[in-house]
């Protein structure tokens, strides 16, 4: 989501509103698909927030056309304080939280015997900032991004558009840090993360900075009469802001619930002029690494909720309108899930490991060559330079290592050089892709 260039509002950017036609509001195409709880009969229904009717001003000057200078009402969402609210589950919303629950348990017991634990839960973390980044329309191949990593690595200018995503990447190394500590998250660490996600985009001078004016999702990029969703106004935001923080420090919800809630009330809130969706699925993290409901491994949530983009955002506007079970339950069925594909494409890539050894004759445990293999999965893009500081051995050793390599068909170079040579681990690459293909079309 971007914002308008030439004029003082914000907006949403016109290529995020032609690709994807969202909107936080719940609609009968939207919710046709929903899970229907039996607690959440209508008389127990209570928004979570209201409307308010506003009139955007006529703004002769613009280059807009005639129709859209003349402004015209609209309505806000202003979200109601989450900080002190009971959530209460009816069965079918609590018993889809209690197997997402067990299901990232199973997860975190994860004990790779091949690969390095490190690079597999960092090849997980990378499927699910691809995919996060993929929903605002960001679409970047992981061939593409190893190489802009290993560029990025290296010192070297890379690809700009895919050091947008690995600035995803990043953040969502930072969430699970700020997980991991003790003190409260805060706004300050909310505007860390985004700050750190947008840091290699062209709106470097906004991020993580709390918008002081309007935005909207949809409509026009002059003001937001026909907005598919207007969020509160700015003035409203620090507080906002400042009681997701406190619901996020609370203890008595489910960890899964908890992080469901406030990735919802983030984005209804919607902060920032741009990144709000991404900053959004980021904090699903924090919140479920500070509950200690995941450690190394992720589960790439935005990956199955961008299989289902009207489950997700249908689920999102129900949320709004007080259908806590429906967004509660999609939202754990989709992290259920999410944590089961992490563990198979885990064991495909070891399986895929496994084969490797055995093509190479089984090469000792201390050797260059396994020590590489081990780490391939979070570094498939490498030089000589690269596996020494991977490998803690020597360049001759390095050297005869990537030569195994290249001679069992494992990696292949990306240059003719015949110093400086690049290699890249196609095969990792690809079953990486068809996982996440996989992911996508089930």
């Amino acid at each position: 989501m971007g914002r308008a260039k030439r004029h003082d509002n914000l907006s949403e950017d016109g290529r995020f509103r032609k690709e994807r036609e969202l909107s936080f509001t719940s609609s009968p195409s939207n919710e046709r698909n929903a899970v229907r709880s039996p607690a959440a009969s209508q008389s127990q229904i209570e928004p979570i927030g209201h409307r308010e009717r506003r009139v955007w001003p006529a703004d002769p000057s613009s280059y807009a056309s005639r129709r859209v200078r003349r402004g015209g009402a609209y309505e806000v969402f202003i979200p109601a304080p989450i900080a002190d609210r009971s959530f209460p589950l009816g069965d079918e919303a609590g018993a889809a939280v209690a197997e997402a629950t067990k299901a990232l348990g199973r997860l975190g017991g994860t004990t790779p015997q091949l690969a390095s634990l490190d690079a597999l839960a960092r090849n997980v973390l990378r499927s699910e900032s691809v995919a996060s980044s993929r929903i605002e329309g960001v679409a970047i191949s992981h061939k593409r991004l190893a190489r802009a990593a290993y560029a990025g690595e290296s010192g070297r200018r890379g690809d700009p558009r895919a050091a947008e995503v690995l600035g995803n990447v990043e953040a969502m190394e930072r969430v699970i840090e700020l997980g991991s500590e003790s003190q409260e998250l805060t706004v300050a660490d909310i505007e860390e993360i985004h700050r750190t996600l947008l840091r290699y985009t062209d709106d470097q001078g906004i991020a993580g900075v709390i918008r002081d004016k309007q935005n909207w999702v949809g409509g026009n990029d002059y003001n937001p009469v026909g907005a598919d969703y207007v969020p509160p106004p700015h003035e409203l935001v620090g507080e906002l802001l400042e009681d997701l923080c406190r619901f996020a420090a609370r203890e008595d919800l489910a960890a899964v619930t908890q992080a469901a809630v406030a990735h919802a009330q983030f984005e209804n809130i919607h902060p920032f002029a741009d990144g709000n969706g991404r900053t959004g699925r980021a904090l699903i993290y924090t919140i479920l690494r500070r509950r200690g409901e995941i450690s190394e491994f992720i589960p790439p949530i935005s990956l199955v909720l961008a299989s289902q983009p009207k489950a997700y955002i249908g689920g999102l506007g129900a949320y709004s309108e007080g259908k806590v079970d429906v967004w509660c339950e999609r939202f754990a069925i989709a992290t259920a899930r999410a944590a089961h594909e992490a563990q198979q494409v885990t064991a495909a890539i070891e399986e895929r490991e496994a084969r490797w050894l055995e093509r190479l004759g089984h090469p000792r445990k201390d050797s260059a060559v396994r020590q590489l293999i081990r780490e391939l999965p979070a570094h498939p893009v490498l030089d000589v330079a690269s596996g020494q500081h991977l490998t803690g051995k020597t360049r001759p050793a390095v050297t005869n290592a990537i030569n195994q390599l290249a001679a069992a068909g494992i990696v292949q170079p990306l240059n003719e050089r015949k110093w400086g040579r690049v290699w890249e681990c196609g095969e990792l690459l690809d079953l990486v892709t068809d996982f996440e293909k996989s992911v996508s079309t089930r």
